[in-house]
């Protein structure tokens, strides 16, 4: 299954109702990514530019496209960025290939 990383800044009121009432945040996107038949492999807070970072793995794209798009509906997040990752054995492959016709006969 395609892995993902997904970072996000939540909204000021939705941080101000996470202090209040405490709810853990990495149970919550679990369940949900796992209604998508996804699973949720690490969840993080971050300081910075995003207030957390998650990575999860999901059947396809378009599924993992469907379960952000009802996480972000939700209207607690100003901003999501998810960045599909690449597994090394992967990436060896795509080398292979990029070399392939980088190494071909020079044209003109």
């Amino acid at each position: 299954m395609p892995f993902y990383m997904h970072q996000w800044t939540y909204k000021d009121q939705h941080i101000r109702r996470m202090l209040t009432e405490g709810k853990d945040r990495a149970e919550i996107i679990r369940v949900a990514i796992e209604a998508f038949g996804g699973q949720l492999h690490s969840f993080f807070y971050s300081f910075g530019h995003y207030d957390g970072v998650a990575i999860s793995s999901f059947p396809d794209q378009e599924t993992a496209l469907a379960c952000g798009m009802a996480i972000f509906g939700e209207g607690r997040l100003i901003t999501v960025d998810t960045t599909v990752l690449i597994e090394p054995d992967e990436g060896v492959r795509a080398m292979t290939r990029a070399k392939a016709l980088f190494a071909g006969p020079a044209s003109g």
